[in-house]
């Protein structure tokens, strides 16, 4: 275990959106300063950190400028490229290990991975152009899900096919780009839940209770805890997370998205290295949020308890969900939480707010 960080150091975070706007706030309350390397000048992020460094993720001058600048690197979004972790890794800590993004970001690796450590996923198969895709959908009945090996979320880069054993799906590598992608087997889940979990630098792991998820339009929009799944199922989530983060020598906060089957078994649908949505509730039904968890990790001190004091429902503010906002300060037992974007637009997530519930 690494000595923990001395107050006033300062954290680098790679990313300037929400995820690393509330990072940045939950350093602050432990007496971190932050510097921030974003792009955007105007980034949600840079409203509350120390200072923003304002480059390209990749940028070899601004990764210098963030190393020297920092005392250790974490970053809020999975698609940091590798080469920038691994430039950064060699003269400062980064956490967490850039071996945690080389899976997270290829999602045939990503699973590959996942089975390789005894975790249970969808079906897939590699596809690289149509024919391939036609011997994939056969395996699986003509249904599936194509999605881009890399990039993509809430939604984006993907194509769904029913029944299509026949044909009908010429061209679609080219629609995604004729990118290398993977097609997944449909699922007969019952529901979705996630598990938010930390490992520290000493090894110690806390795990939160698994949160029951809905998405709309392939955006999260509620997480509801507890999630309606048995004592054994939820021991099941916490055990795998608990795997991902032991194999991949983990030092930070990792979101797990699971689908519930019919017999309360779980199939991973895909991990996040980094604070996560669904994770959000953590902020007002717990002691110590998952961004204040993360903190800990990186900075080398003793994670906080996962347990929560309330029940509770985190829902999304999306696009104009944001005119909400003065009904929702008016009622009680709800928090709300802004990320300071001035333009709401279809799909953008400009804020959440979690209604707390007495905990049964």
């Amino acid at each position: 275990m690494s000595a923990p960080l001395p107050l006033g150091a300062t954290i680098g975070i790679i990313g300037g959106g929400q995820l690393g706007r509330m990072l940045a706030m939950a350093a602050a309350r432990l007496g971190y300063q932050t510097i921030v390397l974003e792009p955007q000048a105007d980034c949600p992020a840079a409203q509350v950190a120390n200072r923003q460094i304002v480059a390209a993720y990749d940028d070899p001058a601004a990764l210098d400028e963030l190393a020297r600048a920092s005392a250790v690197v974490t970053f809020e979004f999975e698609n940091v490229p590798v080469v920038a972790a691994e430039r950064l890794g060699r003269t400062i800590a980064v956490y967490p290990p850039a071996r945690a993004l080389e899976v997270a970001q290829d999602r045939l690796v990503e699973k590959t991975f996942l089975n390789g450590i005894g975790i249970s996923t969808a079906g897939f198969r590699p596809v690289d152009n149509d024919a391939e895709l036609a011997e994939a959908l056969k395996a699986f009945d003509g249904s599936g899900v194509l999605k881009t090996c890399r990039m993509g979320y809430d939604g984006k880069g993907q194509m769904v096919f029913r029944n299509m054993t026949t044909g009908g799906f010429d061209g679609a590598c080219a629609s995604l780009g004729n990118v290398p992608l993977v097609l997944e087997s449909f699922v007969a889940f019952e529901r979705e839940i996630s598990i938010i979990a930390a490992r520290g630098t000493d090894g110690s792991i806390a795990v939160f209770d698994p949160a029951e998820n809905v998405h709309r339009n392939g955006i999260l929009a509620t997480s509801t805890v507890p999630a309606a799944i048995g004592s054994d199922t939820a021991e099941a989530a916490r055990e795998a997370a608990r795997k991902i983060l032991t194999a991949l020598d983990y030092v930070g906060v990792i979101g797990v998205e699971f689908f519930v089957l019919a017999d309360g078994s779980l199939l991973v649908n895909e991990m996040a290295p980094r604070v996560h949505n669904s994770g959000h509730w953590t902020e007002t039904a717990c002691v110590v949020s998952q961004f204040e968890q993360h903190i800990r990790a990186v900075a080398g001190l003793p994670l906080g308890d996962a347990n929560r004091h309330s029940d509770c429902v985190m829902e999304n503010l999306i696009g104009d969900d944001i005119d909400k906002v003065p009904a929702l300060l008016a009622e009680p037992d709800v928090a709300v939480h802004l990320y300071g974007k001035a333009e709401a637009r279809p799909g953008r997530k400009m804020g959440h707010f979690t209604r707390l519930l007495p905990r049964r």
